[in-house]
């Protein structure tokens, strides 16, 4: 089985130097337990889905530290809430970096304990699934932009060569709707799988609710739970729209955007990539593929998101601009392979309006060229790795 390195590993690395406990967390599969693995492989492991394991951690959790003196890896570490205060004592009693690292599938039950217990001693590093910069660095990068789109970057796709049709399948049904039913009650699981389904016809698009709600039979409170839910499983990211102060912005909602284009493209009935070509989702999932890149170069630098979308009053709209200090970097996302002159428009008008305060502008491309037009670089999909050192360096 192949193991394409991570970006986040020296992240990770130079964090437990300076904090006493660091949080891998992130959607399941995405690689947290192989990552930290890779990056303490003397430390000693417990993961808390193991039945004898979390009965030791939640029954006596104190004993349960005791018996790694020199810290350890802690999987699954949601499974166990009353470790969390047992690791302020311990930590704050000790005083030492680098004392536990942890991992966590679920947002909601990990930063719970991390908000009560542990503020102001840990680091977290949100891990999704590869970059493309990942695979392509391994030579594991698909030639083609259609198949990108379809496979997803999920490391079992990748690293054990999974047929995406069925992988993506298992995982909707053994990971999401587990995890999912543990924090949500969810009456009809019919009306929450057409609800993803749902979702992910709308990647790229203004978050609507009410239209959600009305389409899957549910209530706006519950469309809106789901929802949540979704974004603190990492599944879904919600892009905010940006304040810039270069007219008043038209809407106030975010758009929504799945992490994954492959957990996407299987949600929205894709079969293969082909497929990819020709599908009205086409544009939506390149835009989808671009988003989420440009979160995976912030957060496997250790930062927080500075991505957000911009929409003028007369509909001018930016599909990325990030936020650099008083500077911004704005990015389109065009799925063609040829470039056409009315990719550059929104950009050009950008430009014009932004003047000074903003930074540089990209195309990204599903071509294969790169040039200069004007204030504009234009990009492949293939090598982004000049705008992501734009957005997180």
């Amino acid at each position: 089985m192949m193991r394409i390195r991570r970006n986040a590993l020296i992240t990770l690395q130079a964090l437990v130097e300076g904090y006493p406990v660091v949080a891998v967390t992130g959607p399941r599969q995405s690689g947290k337990t192989t990552l930290v693995q890779a990056a303490f492989p003397d430390r000693p492991y417990a993961n808390l889905e193991d039945l004898e394991i979390r009965e030791h951690a939640t029954s006596d959790p104190k004993g349960f530290l005791a018996s790694f003196p020199d810290g350890a890896v802690l999987d699954e570490v949601q499974r166990a809430p009353d470790l969390f205060s047992e690791l302020q004592v311990r930590v704050d009693a000790e005083r030492r970096p680098g004392l536990f690292v942890l991992t966590g599938s679920q947002q909601f039950n990990l930063l719970a304990g991390v908000t009560q217990s542990l503020a102001g001693r840990i680091a977290l590093v949100p891990l999704l699934p590869f970059s493309l910069g990942e695979l392509t660095r391994d030579r594991h990068a698909p030639e083609r932009l259609e198949d990108l789109l379809w496979r997803g970057l999920y490391p079992p796709v990748h690293d054990r060569r999974l047929n995406p049709r069925i992988w993506y399948g298992n995982y909707v049904q053994t990971y999401l709707e587990r995890d999912l039913r543990q924090l949500i009650a969810i009456r009809d699981l019919s009306n929450f799988q057409r609800f993803l389904r749902m979702c992910a016809a709308r990647s790229g698009q203004l978050l609507n609710l009410s239209g959600l709600a009305n389409d899957c039979g549910v209530t706006h409170n519950t469309a809106r739970a789901w929802i949540s839910v979704l974004e603190a499983s990492y599944l879904v990211h919600l892009l905010r729209p940006h304040h810039a102060n270069l007219g008043k912005r038209l809407v106030k909602t975010p758009k929504l955007y799945f992490t994954d284009p492959g957990l996407a493209a299987w949600l929205l009935g894709i079969e293969n990539c082909d497929q990819v070509a020709t599908h009205a989702q086409r544009g939506a999932l390149f835009e989808t593929w671009l988003v989420s890149d440009l979160l995976k170069a912030r957060f496997n630098s250790g930062l927080a998101s500075n991505l957000f979308f911009w929409r003028s009053r007369s509909g001018l709209e930016i599909d990325v601009l990030a936020e650099r200090g008083t500077r911004l970097v704005a990015a389109e996302a065009k799925s063609g392979q040829t470039l056409a002159g009315d990719f550059f428009g929104p950009l050009e008008k950008w430009c014009a309006l932004a003047g000074k305060t903003e930074s540089s502008s990209w195309l990204v491309y599903g071509g294969t060229k790169e040039q200069q037009r004007r204030q504009i670089h234009v990009l492949s999909w293939k090598d982004i790795s000049a705008l992501e050192r734009a957005v997180a360096d």
